[in-house]
């Protein structure tokens, strides 16, 4: 007996991995059985797993800090408005 097993990732990312995957001569379904068989058989991550130690996103930051990155951020056209987030998460998933 098989089971199903339904992942949702982002186009972008299902693209390049199908591509990937094909110039290796195999499918992202296939990519995933062989992902899951090393995993029991190492019990574990069949890679190493590190975390970032260059720069933790929830380390503390001063006021000055948080003010400096806001501005930067602004400057570059990365920011956006919380209530147009908030807005675009509602309707993106059904909120």
């Amino acid at each position: 007996m098989a089971s199903t097993i339904q992942v949702r990732v982002e186009d972008e990312l299902k693209r390049k991995s199908d591509a990937l995957f094909k110039d290796l001569g195999t499918d992202t379904t296939t990519a995933i059985r062989m992902f899951l068989t090393q995993a029991v058989a190492t019990n574990g991550f069949p890679f190493e797993i590190k975390r970032q130690t260059e720069s933790n996103p929830y380390a503390p930051m001063t006021e000055k800090e948080m003010l400096t990155k806001l501005k930067k951020s602004r400057e570059q056209g990365t920011f956006r408005d919380a209530d147009q987030v908030i807005s675009d998460m509602r309707s993106k998933y059904g909120l």
